[in-house]
C-alpha cells in the first residue's frame, strides 16, 4: 500500500462517525462497506490530498485509484472516482479499458456506479464518441451495474443535448429489463435528454409506454409539463 493511500485511509478512519455509517447504509438494498463520512467531507479530504500530490501523471493517479477501489470501501471508491476525473485532460482513448475494468470488477452499488460514470466515463465518451458502441455493449451485459453504467454514463452528455439517437438505442436495449436499478438508470438518462429534446423524448416515451416499466416511465417524464405527464401515464 502506498504512503499516500495509507495517509488518506487514516484520515477517513479518524473522521468516521457511526451515526453517519448507520444512516448511509440504510440508503442501499445491497450490503455496502463504509467508514461513515458524509460525502462532502470525503470529497474535501480527497481533494486536499490530490492537490498535495507531487506526481499527478495519469499512470500514477490510476495506480492510486486502483488501490482505493480494491479496498471495497465506498468512501475510497468516491475518491477514486474524483481523482480519475481530476485528470480528465490527460485522457486518451485506451484509458476507457481501465474505467471498464473498474465498472466490471468493483462497482457493487448505485452510488459508486453513478459517481464514476456520470463524470469519468461520461467525459471520455464525450471526448471519443466512438466509445458509444462500448456503452451499447455494456447495456447487453448480465451484470446489473454494468447495464446501469451504460445509461448513467450519458447523463451529462444527455443534459447537453448530445447523442440523442444513441440514448434511444441504449434505452431500447434496456427497455424491458426487470431490475429497478437499471430501469431507474435509463429513465434518468431519458429525463436528462428531455431537457434539451422534450418533444423527441416525449414522442419516444409515447411509442414505448405500453411496454416500458412504470419506474422507467416515471423517471423519463419527471421534468415534463403536467399535461404531457398525464398523457404519458394514461393507460
Amino acid at each position: 500500500m502506498s504512503i499516500i493511500v495509507e495517509n488518506i485511509r487514516k484520515e477517513l478512519i479518524q473522521n468516521a462517525d457511526e451515526k453517519v455509517k448507520a444512516s448511509g447504509e440504510r440508503f442501499f438494498k445491497e450490503n455496502v462497506t463504509m467508514y461513515g463520512l458524509k460525502s462532502a467531507l470525503v470529497s474535501s479530504i480527497g481533494k486536499e490530498h490530490f492537490l498535495n500530490l507531487a506526481d499527478k501523471s495519469k499512470s500514477t493517479v490510476f495506480l492510486l485509484c486502483e488501490e482505493f477501489w480494491q479496498s471495497g470501501y465506498m468512501e475510497e471508491s468516491f475518491i477514486a472516482c474524483n481523482w480519475s476525473y481530476y485528470i480528465r485532460k490527460q485522457y486518451e482513448l485506451n484509458d476507457f479499458r481501465i474505467f471498464e475494468k473498474w465498472v466490471h470488477s468493483y462497482i457493487n452499488n448505485w452510488a459508486s456506479c453513478d459517481t464514476l460514470c456520470n463524470h469519468t466515463v461520461g467525459t471520455i465518451v464525450e471526448m471519443y464518441p466512438v466509445l458509444l458502441q462500448e456503452l451499447k455493449n455494456w447495456a447487453k451485459s448480465d451484470n446489473r451495474w454494468v447495464k446501469r453504467a451504460a445509461a448513467v454514463s450519458l447523463i451529462v452528455p444527455a443534459r447537453r443535448g448530445l447523442f440523442l439517437e444513441d440514448i434511444f438505442e441504449i434505452a431500447d436495449i434496456l427497455h424491458s429489463d426487470s431490475d429497478d436499478m437499471v430501469q431507474k438508470g435509463y429513465g434518468w438518462m431519458l429525463k436528462e435528454a428531455s431537457k434539451p429534446h422534450r418533444t423527441e423524448v416525449f414522442e419516444y416515451v409515447m411509442k414505448k409506454k405500453a411496454t416500458m416499466p412504470r419506474t422507467a416511465l416515471r423517471y423519463a417524464i419527471e421534468k415534463m409539463p403536467d399535461e404531457l405527464k398525464r398523457k404519458a401515464m394514461a393507460k
